[in-house]
């Protein structure tokens, strides 16, 4: 069987071919897991900041008034402390008995040529005084 000469390497273009498309299909299975991971890691790291800002009750106004409210300083710097501790940047801010803490974390791409991804996730925690009503206190 002999071959001509105009077929030569048509198949080597079309491995090629599936092969780059085999790779990107794989970068995005990777790389959109890795955004995935991500923004799983900020919602967590922004949950736990805010409960660890929300144990900082301003205990002068929860003896007098019978009011969890927080201090302000010390409830943002207990959420910043976790936040450095974890090595990951976010804003805080405390209004009464809330705190909000708004984390972000880069999703490194390492397949797609694409930049990395920063993702972003915020929570709330809220003090309270103890048992509010609904709750079963388990």
């Amino acid at each position: 069987m002999t071959r001509s000469s105009d077929e030569a390497g048509s198949v080597s273009a079309f491995v090629a071919v599936i092969a780059i498309g085999l790779i990107m299909v794989a970068g995005l299975v990777y790389d959109g897991g890795q955004v995935l991971a991500a923004q799983a890691t900020a919602r967590d790291l922004a949950a736990n900041a805010a409960r660890a800002g929300a144990q900082e009750l301003d205990l002068d106004a929860l003896r007098a008034d019978g009011i969890a409210v927080l201090d302000p300083d010390r409830a943002a710097g207990a959420a910043h402390d976790y936040l450095q501790a974890s090595d990951v940047e976010g804003d805080v801010t405390v209004a009464g008995a809330d705190i909000t803490v708004t984390v972000r974390v880069v999703a490194r791409m390492r397949i797609l040529p694409v930049p990395d991804r920063i993702v972003q996730a915020s929570d709330r925690a809220t003090a309270t005084t103890g048992v509010t009503d609904g709750d079963t206190g388990a």
